[in-house]
C-alpha cells in the first residue's frame, strides 16, 4: 500500500445490452474490461444479469439461454488469461441442484474466484423474480463445480479478501431491504461493497436511490460500487436509464449520466486505508457484529492486487469548509451550536454578562457576533457584553476602528484599556529591555491582556469568551495563559479557514446592516497578533502566516492527520496533488514539517484548554476527541517528512 496510498481504482460500467443475445453482451463487456484495464482499474463490477440481460422474464426458463450464458461466461474467464489484469464482476442466471440463481461472478486471471447469489427477490409491481429464481436461502451447497472448475465458494455471506483490502457484494434488491447484506459483510470486514443492479426508473426514485447508497455507504463504514442496468432493456413496461454510483463512506464519489445510449464507465479511486481508520475509531462499528447472529461468514482468499495507477480523485483544499451548495446551510448551524453551547453555560452558571477582548481580527470578531445573538436568544440587552479593545505596540488605526466601531455599532458595553504603560512596567520588573522585540515582549502584552479580561470578569460577574481557533490550538499559536485561557471558548473547533466563511455568512444573514462594512473589512485584514510595532506607514507588520505558515496548507494537513490518521507520506502526497497551481512541493515539505513539529510540541497547551461547543468532526479537547501525551515524540512524523 505504500506506493498507492491506500488507494484503489475501482470502476462501475454499463454496458448496452440486447436481450437473450448473450454473444454480443459479452463482446461489449470485453470491450469494456480492456478499457478498464487500460485506465487502472482494479476492480470493476457490470449489472445484475448483464451476459443475458435483466428483462428476460419466462426466458430465463429457457435451456438454450441458459447454455447461451454459460458459453459466454466461459469466453470471458478465458478472457481474462492474457487480456486483462483487473478482477470483473459480473452478472449471469445458474442453474445449481435444479435451481436458477440470479447470480454475482467474481473472475481474475482465467479462475471464476466465487459465485454470489442473490437474496432477496422482488414480487411485485412489474418485478417477478421469484417466478424465475431462487434465493441464495434456498441454496443447498457451499460450493459449485462450474465450468471445469472445482470447488468454487458459492453463497451470500462471503467476503473476498485480498492481500491489501476485502470486498463482498450484494444484488439490487438486497440493498433495499431492512438489514441489507452488505451490512453484514460490512461488520465481517468487507471494506468495498459491490451491487449488480436493475434499478428502473420512477419520478423520485433516482435522488432516493442516490441517499440510499450514501446512507450505506456511511453505516458501513465502506465504499460502495453500483452499477445497474441501463440502454438495451426491455421498455415495455418499465425504463432503464443506466446508474452507475461510487460513493465512500458516507460521500458521492462519482455518478454516470442517466438515459444515456452510450455504453459507459465511471472510475473513483476508493481510499482503503480512510475506511480502516475510521472503523477503528468508531466503537459503535465495532460494537456491530452481535448482528451477526447465525449467519457466518465465509473468508475467501484471493490474488486481486492493487493495480499501481495514478491517483485521479480530487480533494478539497479546505476540508473544513462547506461545499458551496451547503455553504449557509452548514454557517447557519454552526452558528447556532456556538450560540446554543454559550447559552446553556451562562443559564448554568446563572450569570448574564461576556468579556472578550476585541482586536479588530477574525476571530474575536466571530466570538463577538456569537454573544450578540446569544443576547438575542436570551432575551437580554447586549449592553451585558462587554468588549474591550486593549491597544498594544502593535496596533494599527484599520484593527483598532474596526473593533471600536463593530462593539458600540452591536449595543455592547464598550471599555479601552491601553496596555502599553502596563507592560513597560513589567518589562521594568522583569529587567527586560523592550528594545528586543523577543518571545518574552510578545507574551507580555497577551497575558496583560488576559489578566485585564479576567479581573474584568470578576468585577462585572461575568465570563471571559475565549476567541482563539482550532488552527491556532493545533499550532500552539497562542500564549499559555495568555490568550490561550478563556472561561468558555467559543471558537475552539473551528478551524482558521472556515472562520472567514463564517464572518462573511453572519454578516449577510444575522447582523445589522450598520456593522456590515466593519465585517467585511474585518474579513480582507491580513491575520495578525499585532504585537510588534507596525511600520512606518501604520500597517500590520507581523502576519502570522509569514510566520507559522499558510493556514490552507495547515488546516488541510490538520484534517487528515486527526480525521484520517494519515501519514505525512500520504497527506504530502495528497497536499501536491491539491495545491500544485499555488505551492511548490519544497515549501508543501517546509510547512509540513513545521505542522507536524509544532502539533507535538504544543500539546500541552491543548492539555489545559477551557471548554467550548464542539461543531465538527474535528476537535481537539482533551476531554474527549483527542488525548495525546504532552511529551509524546514527533520524530518518526519528522523522518516520514525529510524523506
Amino acid at each position: 500500500m505504500t506506493t498507492n496510498f491506500g488507494f484503489i481504482k475501482v470502476a462501475s460500467a454499463i454496458p448496452q445490452v440486447k436481450i437473450a443475445d448473450c454473444e454480443w453482451n459479452i463482446s461489449h463487456i470485453e470491450s469494456m474490461m480492456s478499457e478498464a484495464d487500460q485506465n487502472g482499474a482494479s476492480i470493476i463490477v457490470f449489472p445484475e444479469l448483464c451476459i443475458t440481460g435483466y428483462t428476460c422474464a419466462d426466458l430465463f426458463q429457457s435451456q438454450l439461454l441458459i447454455d447461451q450464458t454459460l458459453e459466454a461466461l466461459n469466453d470471458v474467464v478465458e478472457y481474462t488469461k492474457t487480456e486483462v489484469e483487473l478482477t470483473t464482476i459480473l452478472g449471469a442466471p445458474l442453474r445449481i441442484d435444479n435451481q436458477l440463481f440470479n447470480c454475482a461472478i467474481i473472475v481474475r486471471k482465467g479462475k471464476i474466484l466465487a459465485v454470489i447469489p442473490k437474496t432477496y427477490l422482488p414480487n411485485y409491481n412489474e418485478f417477478y423474480e421469484m417466478r424465475w429464481f431462487a434465493s441464495s436461502q434456498d441454496a443447498m451447497r457451499t460450493h459449485i463445480n462450474l465450468l471445469g472448475q472445482k470447488d468454487i465458494p458459492f453463497g451470500r455471506n462471503i467476503v473476498m479478501q485480498a492481500d491489501q483490502f476485502s470486498f463482498g457484494i450484494e444484488l439490487c434488491e438486497d440493498l433495499w431491504t431492512p438489514i441489507p447484506p452488505s451490512s453484514l459483510l460490512a461488520i465481517a470486514g468487507a471494506q468495498i461493497i459491490f451491487n449488480l443492479s436493475a434499478s428502473n426508473e420512477l419520478i423520485g426514485k433516482h435522488n432516493y436511490l442516490v441517499d440510499l447508497i450514501k446512507q450505506q455507504s456511511a453505516r458501513t463504514i465502506a465504499g460502495y460500487v453500483y452499477s445497474s442496468a441501463g440502454f438495451g432493456e426491455s421498455s415495455t413496461d418499465v425504463v432503464y436509464a443506466g446508474n452507475a454510483i461510487i460513493a465512500e463512506n458516507g460521500s458521492i464519489l462519482t455518478k454516470s449520466q442517466r438515459f444515456i445510449s452510450e455504453s459507459q464507465i465511471v472510475y473513483a479511486d476508493i481510499d482503503i486505508e480512510r475506511i480502516a481508520a475510521d472503523r477503528q475509531k468508531n466503537s459503535t462499528f465495532k460494537q456491530g457484529t452481535s448482528p451477526l447472529g447465525n449467519i457466518t461468514p465465509r473468508y475467501i482468499a484471493c490474488h486481486c492486487p492493487i493495480i499501481e495507477t495514478e491517483l485521479t480523485r480530487r480533494f478539497s483544499p479546505t476540508p473544513f469548509v462547506p461545499s458551496y451548495d451547503k455553504m449557509e446551510e452548514n454557517c447557519e448551524e454552526i452558528f447556532n451550536i456556538q450560540i446554543s453551547g454559550l447559552a446553556t453555560r451562562l443559564h448554568h452558571t446563572g450569570l448574564k454578562t461576556m468579556v472578550l477582548g476585541i482586536s479588530g481580527g477574525l476571530d474575536s470578531t466571530l466570538a463577538l457576533l456569537v454573544c450578540a445573538k446569544t443576547c438575542d436568544k436570551l432575551g437580554i440587552d447586549r449592553s451585558n457584553i462587554i468588549g474591550v479593545t486593549m491597544p498594544g505596540f502593535g496596533t494599527t488605526n484599520r484593527t483598532y476602528t474596526n473593533a471600536v466601531e463593530m462593539i458600540q455599532k452591536l449595543g455592547a458595553t464598550f471599555v479601552e484599556i491601553n496596555i502599553k504603560d502596563a507592560c513597560m512596567q513589567h518589562f521594568a520588573d522583569l529587567g527586560h529591555d523592550p528594545e528586543i522585540k523577543d518571545v518574552t515582549y510578545e507574551n507580555t502584552q497577551a497575558r496583560e491582556r488576559t489578566q485585564l479580561l479576567m479581573d474584568l470578569a470578576n468585577k462585572h460577574g461575568g465570563l471571559v469568551i475565549g476567541t482563539g481557533d482550532l488552527s491556532e490550538l493545533a499550532l500552539g499559536w497562542a500564549t499559555y495563559n495568555g490568550d490561550h485561557m478563556s472561561m468558555y471558548a467559543v471558537n475552539a473547533s473551528i478551524p482558521k479557514t472556515l472562520i472567514r466563511y463564517m464572518v462573511q455568512y453572519a454578516s449577510e444573514n444575522q447582523m445589522e446592516e450598520a456593522v456590515r462594512t466593519n465585517l467585511l473589512d474585518v474579513i480582507d485584514t491580513p491575520v495578525s497578533p499585532e504585537l510588534l510595532p507596525a511600520t512606518e506607514d501604520g500597517n500590520i507588520a507581523q502576519i502570522t502566516e509569514d510566520l507559522v505558515g499558510p493556514y490552507e496548507l495547515h488546516d488541510f494537513f490538520l484534517y487528515y492527520t486527526l480525521r484520517c490518521g494519515f501519514s505525512p507520506a500520504k497527506i504530502e502526497h495528497l497536499a501536491q496533488r491539491t495545491f500544485a497551481d499555488k505551492y511548490d512541493d519544497e515549501t508543501i515539505n517546509h510547512w509540513l514539517k513545521t505542522f507536524c513539529r509544532r502539533f507535538f510540541n504544543q500539546q500541552f497547551k491543548r492539555s489545559c484548554m477551557p471548554d467550548g461547543p464542539k461543531v465538527g468532526s474535528v476537535c481537539l479537547s482533551p476531554r474527549g476527541d483527542w488525548r495525546m501525551p504532552s511529551d509524546a515524540s514527533s520524530r518518526s512524523w519528522q523522518n516520514q517528512c525529510t524523506k
